[in-house]
Order: C-alpha cells, then sequence, then structure tokens
C-alpha cells in the first residue's frame, strides 16, 4: 500500500512514527520484512524553515529525521538526545544566535550539512533524501515545495516577525492577527509531492498544527488542486482533543483566522473535496464523540477513536484507525 502523509510539527513526527509502526505490525502480519509491505511517503511543510545565523534550519523536518531515527530527545520532546550545546553557547555570547533559539552542536551538524548542499545548488528534495539516508526511516520525506515561503505573523499590535520569534521566544502570546508565507503565490509544489498524492492508495492529514503546519502546504498553489483531483480518499486526525490543543499553541493560530478550538470546527475549516476543501474522512477523539453525526451530515466520514498518542502503540494504533477508515472509504 502507498501512503502519503502531510505532516509537520512534533505532532506530525508522532504520528508518521506511528504509521511507520502501524506497517511494520502489518508486515510481520503477513510474514514479509519490516518495510516492504507498505510506502511511506511524508510531505513535509516546509513553512517553518528560515535562515539564521547564515544556515537554512528546517525544525519540521529535522523533528521527522529524528523521531523516525530515534535520535530525537524524549525528554525535552524536541531536537537530538545526547546532544550538548558549547557551539550555541558561543555563538549566543558573540550575538550571532538569540537566546531564546539554542542550537544543538549535534543539530548544528545537521544544518551546516543542509547549508552547504543548498549553497551548493542542490534540490531541497536532494537534501532531504542525502540527510534521511544515514538511517533507516522506514518512509521518505518530500519537501512540500523546493521554495522558500517561511511563514511570519503578523500580531495585534502592529509587529511582523518570523514564526519562530512568535512561537518560540514569545510562546503565542502576542495576539496574532494573520499568518504570511513569503511568496508564496510564486511557489510551486515539488514534483516528489504532486507523485507521492498522484500515486497514493491512502492520503493522511497528520494531527499538526492546521494553520501553520498543514496551512503552508495547502496555500501553496497547486496543491489543494492535487489532492482534490487524486483518487485516495484523504482522512485527517483531529489535533484537537476535547477542545483543547494536544500540545503547544495551536488555539492561538486558531483563534487569529476565526476558527474555534474544536475538532469539528477544524474539520469544517478543511472542508470536504465536493465542497471545494480537501477531506473525505475525519477522526476525532472518544471526548468528542458527540460531533460524529453532525459531521458524517455535512458529508465528512467520521469516527471517534482514541487519539492520544502515549507511545508507539498507542500511535501505530491510531494510524491504523486513520487508514481503516480510508479503506472504508475507496
Amino acid at each position: 500500500m502507498r501512503i502519503t502523509v502531510l505532516s509537520g510539527g512534533v505532532g506530525g513526527a508522532r504520528f508518521v512514527s506511528g504509521v511507520r509502526g502501524w506497517a511494520r505490525r502489518d508486515a510481520a502480519a503477513q510474514g514479509l520484512p519490516d518495510d516492504d509491505a507498505h510506502d511511506i511517503r511524508v510531505v513535509v511543510n516546509t513553512g517553518d524553515d528560515w535562515w539564521l545565523a547564515g544556515l537554512r534550519i528546517a525544525p519540521d523536518h529535522d523533528s521527522l529525521l529524528y523521531s523516525l531515527s530515534g535520535q530525537n530527545d524524549q525528554d525535552r520532546g524536541w531536537g537530538r538526545r545526547d546532544e550538548t550545546e558549547r557551539v550555541a553557547s558561543e555563538l549566543q555570547t558573540w550575538g550571532v544566535t538569540p537566546e531564546w533559539f539554542t542550537l544543538g552542536d549535534l543539530d548544528l551538524g545537521v544544518h551546516i550539512a543542509r547549508t552547504a548542499w543548498l549553497r551548493g545548488g542542490v534540490p531541497l528534495g536532494e537534501v532531504y533524501r542525502r540527510l534521511g539516508a544515514r538511517w533507516q526511516l522506514g518512509a521518505t520525506l518530500v519537501p512540500a515545495t523546493e521554495d522558500e515561503i517561511d511563514t511570519y505573523v503578523h500580531t495585534a499590535d502592529g509587529q511582523r516577525m518570523h514564526f519562530q520569534e512568535w512561537w518560540t521566544r514569545h510562546r503565542a502570546s502576542i495576539p496574532a492577527v494573520r499568518f504570511e508565507n513569503a511568496d508564496i503565490e510564486r511557489a510551486r509544489p515539488a514534483g516528489e509531492a504532486l507523485d507521492a498524492v498522484a500515486d497514493a492508495d491512502v492520503i493522511l492529514l497528520a494531527p499538526s498544527n492546521p494553520v501553520v503546519s498543514i496551512g503552508p502546504i495547502l496555500g501553496i498553489p497547486g496543491m489543494r488542486d492535487a489532492l482534490r483531483a487524486a483518487s485516495a480518499p484523504v482522512v485527517g486526525v483531529a489535533p484537537v482533543i476535547g477542545g483543547r490543543v494536544v500540545r503547544g499553541m495551536a488555539d492561538a493560530c486558531l483563534t487569529a483566522i476565526g476558527v474555534d478550538t474544536d475538532a469539528a470546527a477544524i474539520a469544517r475549516h478543511y472542508r470536504t473535496r465536493h465542497a471545494g476543501g480537501v477531506l473525505d474522512g475525519w477522526l476525532v477523539a472518544e471526548e468528542d464523540a458527540a460531533s460524529v453525526a453532525g459531521l458524517t451530515a455535512d458529508g465528512i466520514a467520521s469516527r471517534a477513536v482514541p487519539l492520544w498518542m502515549r507511545d508507539a502503540d498507542t500511535s501505530a494504533t491510531l494510524a491504523g484507525d486513520a487508514i481503516a477508515l480510508a479503506q472504508n472509504l475507496r
């Protein structure tokens, strides 16, 4: 089975790890090697990327890379395990990097390699391939676009700042009124991303931030059209449980675009394919089971399932529930 996931953020990385876990369970049940039964491709949000100290930083890609490779720091929830920060301290002493954004030494090695390749003219998709080749990921990561579409936040007090400053430094405490992806109107979906959508048997929207993780992917001209034209069903997973975000400050992003922090409201924000949106199916938490009937009546096939990804097993079970709904919709 060819499974394509649109993903961003730590929640997306956990979900993709769950998809791989489900695929390996299924392969074992069929008596096949771990990664032979299913082809998992992940279309990665690049809107969080930014330039810092002359280096191209890609938080969403790296969260996936570290999670799938087992290199992630599970205590902090971000970055690499067994990390040191000597270089970061030196950079901050020189005033080259801000104190609110720390780059670990191992993490810096990834950023330097990425930047060196990009500066040498290597396409971003090939950079992803080279970085992923170091470990056995069990999935192929592809950028949503080769173009830079950095996210900027327009705040209620008139500021315009990069998303990373608003999110990491200010913890989304300054009310936002608008999100902007620079030059996105001139961007194009990466060829590998379009192929991943067109060739898929199942397309999943990870429980990532709808505004700044999935939103930039869908905002690339041509991406929504590709999803609407896909033969595979598109199933999303709610990033909200019982009216509360699972991780991070996605509620601040949703408020800025006038969407309630509610699983059903987010599904209606994505809209059904027949109404010009992208969804065929939607998973909500058991705590939000009351919304299933209304969503189904609106044309979004919905199910209430356990949504908490507490460990590898629960993440794989959630991925299996999303895939099962997609298979039913076929």
